[in-house]
């Protein structure tokens, strides 16, 4: 029988991380789409002549997109660039509020321990160079997406890393483990639940994320298996009950809540943050002080 003291006192991380999802989570938009108009061309029309017939050959999604992007660089003279894509970044229109919530998070924990660290993560399924450019990118450790591969114009040329849903799993493990990638990144998901809890950066059970839909389903599924908060969210404007993944997300019952995408102070999703920073930071505050004896 194990002894109970032993369980008590064990070393855990005293980290909590929040992860969001990009496109229509932080942002209001699709930010391949605002990319599109930013290089004067039509989104929908693009993705209707350009990717859907790629994808109606098999293609996936993220790999047809970034050939037709590149496709369509090449065969302009104002071709598209890294620096294209970081103008974006600096000039998409994020929802209001998210760039007070990581300071007005940050106050929560302090106020219950100084000894909690809080870190915020960003996993997309979008083009990681938009987000990177943002006005709150300082405020995350990593922020992982699909990578272009640009050539010694600085235009895009091929696809260096994409990120499908179930890829965006892979990357919670890397968190999880406080490394930015692996060569062995299967055996990480597969081993995780063996390794020591002294190597983990930040226990899964100590994780939040954030996320508006499909391409978030798996993450949401990893993170309640582990015991971490899953909060998924839907458009302003719209019900819950109008949400498209409700059926699916309800069945398994992968969401701690399921909230507007509001980020005004005293919003529900708001309000759902600080309550789970504040109830893990608490649990974390009550491990330490009973470390002490």
């Amino acid at each position: 029988m194990k002894n109970p003291t032993n369980q008590v006192t064990r070393a855990v991380s005293n980290r909590i991380a929040v992860v969001f999802d990009f496109d229509e989570t932080l942002t209001p938009h699709d930010s391949f789409a605002v990319l599109l108009q930013a290089c004067q061309l039509d989104a929908d029309e693009f993705t209707r002549n350009r990717i859907q017939p790629l994808l109606d050959q098999g293609w996936e999604k993220y790999l047809a997109r970034a050939y037709c992007l590149v496709q369509e660089s090449q065969q302009r003279s104002n071709q598209i660039t890294q620096d294209k894509l970081a103008s974006v970044g600096q000039q998409i229109e994020l929802y209001e509020g998210v760039n007070d919530l990581f300071a007005h998070l940050q106050q929560k924990i302090q106020a219950i321990s100084e000894d909690t660290e809080l870190e915020f993560y960003l996993i997309s399924g979008g083009f990681v160079d938009i987000p990177r450019n943002t006005s709150v990118a300082k405020d995350f450790v990593r922020m992982w997406g699909c990578e272009l591969h640009y050539d010694e114009t600085g235009a895009v040329a091929f696809m260096k890393r994409q990120m499908t849903h179930t890829e965006k799993t892979r990357y919670l493990y890397y968190l999880s483990k406080g490394i930015e990638q692996s060569d062995n990144e299967k055996d990480l998901i597969y081993n995780y639940p063996n390794l020591p809890a002294d190597e983990l950066h930040v226990p899964l059970n100590q994780v939040i994320y954030v996320g508006d839909g499909a391409s978030d389903i798996p993450c949401f599924d990893v993170i309640r298996q582990h015991g971490g908060t899953a909060i998924g969210i839907y458009a302003e404007g719209r019900s819950a009950e109008q949400w498209e993944y409700l059926e699916e997300i309800k069945s398994s019952q992968r969401l701690s809540n399921l909230v507007p995408a509001s980020y005004e102070k005293d919003s529900e999703l708001v309000q759902s943050l600080s309550l789970s920073v504040e109830s893990l930071a608490k649990k974390l505050a009550l491990h330490q002080l009973s470390s002490k004896h």
